[in-house]
């Protein structure tokens, strides 16, 4: 299929939040920039994606058929190693769930460590092996 449509990147996914303070804070201490938008909206950039937070009570239109706080499992990449990682989730206080364990990304083998933010969505943060 020459002309078939080619994806290239992830734009923005949603989080359906309980508490949109908390959210927040979780991810600024991760390292993302917290941004609001449009109509009072809020997300969380990084690098050239962001993540976009809806309210549990009031999800904006469209949404997802069952929007529910929690149900999220994804993973993000560092920079750096896995190490600087680990320290600095320690130093901002996230308990990490399971790692450092080697798992397969999209480019290959990487090192993950797993938590959970305030609404107990599964974030694996990851670093591409250093060669």
């Amino acid at each position: 299929m020459r002309d078939a449509m080619k994806i290239d990147r992830l734009d923005h996914f949603v989080l359906t939040v309980r508490d949109m303070s908390a959210s927040m804070a979780f991810y600024e201490a991760l390292g993302m920039t917290a941004m609001t938008f449009g109509n009072n909206r809020k997300a969380l950039a990084f690098g050239r994606q962001k993540i976009n937070l809806h309210e549990a009570e009031a999800p904006m239109t469209p949404h997802a058929k069952s929007p529910t706080p929690g149900s999220a499992d994804f993973c993000l990449i560092a920079e750096g190693t896995i190490d600087a990682v680990v320290a600095h989730l320690e130093r901002a206080g996230v308990v990490i769930e399971e790692g450092s364990v080697v798992r397969t990304g999209a480019l290959g083998a990487i090192t993950s460590v797993y938590c959970r933010d305030p609404d107990g969505n599964l974030v694996e943060i990851s670093c591409y092996d250093q060669k």
